[in-house]
């Protein structure tokens, strides 16, 4: 019994620290039982009860029945979870509330107090029911997350952000005297689309109300960098910059942007030969056939055509694509698309975007290329969608894009601060390089 309460649990232990604190425990006690046990005692226990000693040299009893129960239900209510047909606020409520409570009070069982289990599971059940509401009711999704993001559930642990307000920072509720939460301010997507205006007339786009943060890059974000600004290099007759880093970077591409003459899809294609030479060619083929589905040319009357992508495509291109382009975007981690799908990808806080504050360099040198590179290199739609006013963006693998110019949820015009703006205007020029 032991060991197979053992087995099951270890389908929740996520964390190999708590894993270890279920186990060693367990192994202390059998030798202290086997001791207890040499030695004539009145005090005999169940046979389902091993009575051991914990490094504190306390006793405590487990009633392996009981876990094992645990164990069960908590598996039994999660798989139910996942094949639930539909979902609701009132049943993701109620589950939030469940959570608390287990996380408040773990009760005695072993598995609740070392591993979380219980707690564990309620939050992947909230977390299936609010993907199935995501697939069922955007509206309702939206509205729910909305009220319970971030006191009841963190923006992380949200299936999909795209429309779902941030808060400001310093401004999370507050309880009145009462006992009532005062609403805390907060900064939807929408609300990027305000209307500004420059001196001409022209619309503007509020700047980022959230403080610029650190980014710290890993010796692969450091040696892909400088391959990818080489490539630039390369690709824009040797436009350079003496700045390190990702400044450097962006440098090269608004001196190419502002370039007389220079066009956008001038720039799309110097971003799609750089993403082609950073892939290498061994690369896109492989990603073509096995993931794409695209038929490789062997001399049959199949060559070239597409007979996917395949199901698993999107998710794990969205699961493996955080390790590569971390260097540009930074931290970003797997969600879902906005149809509630697997295949999403969120970029936290876009390093591109943040440290350009260019909303021409994010829509000509980021957002359009990676969406055709992908498309039309590697056999796969890809929409990306820039949040200006949170600078989260979001990466949807197989979802086909909008134009920019048809996209309801993507503002027209450049940001306020943007110093591109500040250079064509100074020039003289009147480019549009935003739209």
């Amino acid at each position: 019994g032991g060991h197979f309460a053992l087995a099951l649990v270890g389908a929740f232990a996520v964390s190999p620290r708590s894993a270890s604190a279920f186990v060693q425990p367990s192994l202390q006690g059998s030798a202290a039982s086997a001791v207890h046990n040499s030695v004539p005692d009145a005090r005999s226990k169940a046979s389902t009860t091993i009575a051991f000693s914990s490094a504190s040299a306390t006793n405590e009893d487990i009633d392996w029945s009981a876990e094992i129960k645990e164990v069960a239900d908590c598996a039994s209510s999660t798989i139910g979870a996942f094949f639930a047909s539909s979902a609701t606020a009132e049943d993701i409520v109620k589950l939030c509330d469940d959570y608390d409570a287990a996380v408040q009070e773990p009760g005695n069982l072993l598995v609740n107090r070392k591993l979380q289990l219980r707690s564990r599971a309620l939050e992947m059940q909230r977390y299936e029911q609010m993907a199935k509401l995501l697939q069922s009711d955007y509206d309702a999704y939206v509205a729910t997350a909305s009220f319970l993001s971030p006191s009841r559930i963190p923006r992380l642990k949200l299936p999909n952000v795209q429309d779902v307000p941030m808060h400001l920072p310093g401004t999370m509720q507050q309880p009145e005297e009462d006992g009532n939460a005062v609403p805390a301010p907060t900064l939807s997507k929408t609300e990027s689309k305000q209307i500004l205006e420059d001196g001409s007339g022209a619309p503007l786009v509020p700047d980022c109300e959230f403080d610029n943060i650190q980014y710290s890059e890993s010796p692969l974000d450091k040696a892909l960098l400088f391959v990818f600004r080489k490539l630039v290099t390369d690709n824009t007759n040797g436009v350079s910059s003496p700045k390190p880093g990702i400044e450097g970077l962006l440098e090269q591409g608004r001196t190419y942007m502002l370039q007389p003459g220079r066009t956008a899809e001038d720039q799309h294609k110097m971003v799609r030969e750089t993403l082609a030479g950073l892939m290498t060619p061994v690369l896109p083929p492989f990603y073509r056939i096995f993931m794409s589905g695209i038929v490789p040319n062997v001399g049959s009357k199949w060559d070239g055509k597409q007979i996917g992508p395949w199901f698993y495509a999107p998710f794990l291109t969205s699961f493996v694509t955080p390790t590569f382009f971390g260097f540009l975007v930074g931290p970003s981690y797997v969600n879902r698309r906005k149809d509630g799908q697997l295949g999403g990808l969120v970029v936290e806080k876009c390093k591109f975007l943040q440290e350009s504050g260019c909303k021409g360099l994010c829509l000509h040198q980021c957002k359009l290329p990676a969406q055709q590179f992908f498309k039309d290199e590697l056999g796969l739609s890809l929409t990306v969608s820039p949040n200006f006013v949170t600078q989260e963006c979001q990466w949807s693998f197989g979802e086909e894009p909008l134009p920019p110019s048809e996209d309801p949820s993507f503002p027209k015009g450049c940001l306020v601060g943007c110093e591109s703006r500040k250079a064509i205007a100074a020039s003289g020029s009147k480019a549009d390089i935003c739209n």
